[in-house]
């Protein structure tokens, strides 16, 4: 399935669990900094997202933060229970797998894929109780970025079977 049609597939998700969304089309982007100047005109928070592996468990996280957070592996597997150093980015083809999204494709939109609930989601306390007009990410394509608001978003994540993991960044 072309990442069009997985495009296609989660807005008719959306829509049918009355889920409104806006969205810019722009070029291919693989890194947040060449997204932002396609994007630095939305109102709300723009999002960066790391697929994640537990070296140990063999768990899966997925891990989405304001752009601008800094992002401590140690930490956050210390905080998870996962252990120090534990933490480490997975492979593509895992993403694939359970995602059905690729390099630089990471979202959580993509967490409607996951029927079987095998990836844990972390998510940055402040995109939800910041006070944000929308939340915004990759609708299962780099060329695109969605924005949803944030009781919305927390809907669609209930909807997937996805209870977030809320973690504070500052």
């Amino acid at each position: 399935m072309t990442s069009a049609e997985l495009r296609k597939e989660l807005e008719e998700y959306l829509k049918n669990n009355n889920i409104e969304t806006v969205c810019v089309d722009h070029p291919e982007v693989f890194t947040v900094e060449e997204m932002m100047p396609h994007v630095q005109h939305l109102s709300g928070a723009i999002t960066k997202n790391l697929f994640l592996k537990d070296k140990k468990k063999k768990g899966l996280w997925l891990v989405t933060a304001r752009h601008d957070r800094h992002v401590n592996l140690n930490d956050l597997a210390k905080k998870l229970g996962v252990g120090s150093g534990n933490l480490r980015f997975a492979e593509e083809a895992a993403m694939l797998e359970k995602l059905r999204v690729g390099q630089g494709c990471a979202t959580p939109l993509a967490l409607f894929c996951d029927k079987q609930g095998d990836v844990k989601f972390v998510l940055d306390s402040d995109l939800v109780n910041g006070g944000h007009e929308r939340v915004y990410f990759h609708p299962m394509t780099n060329s695109a970025t969605m924005g949803l608001k944030p009781e919305d978003f927390l809907t669609f994540l209930k909807e997937t079977g996805h209870e977030p993991i809320l973690h504070n960044f500052d």
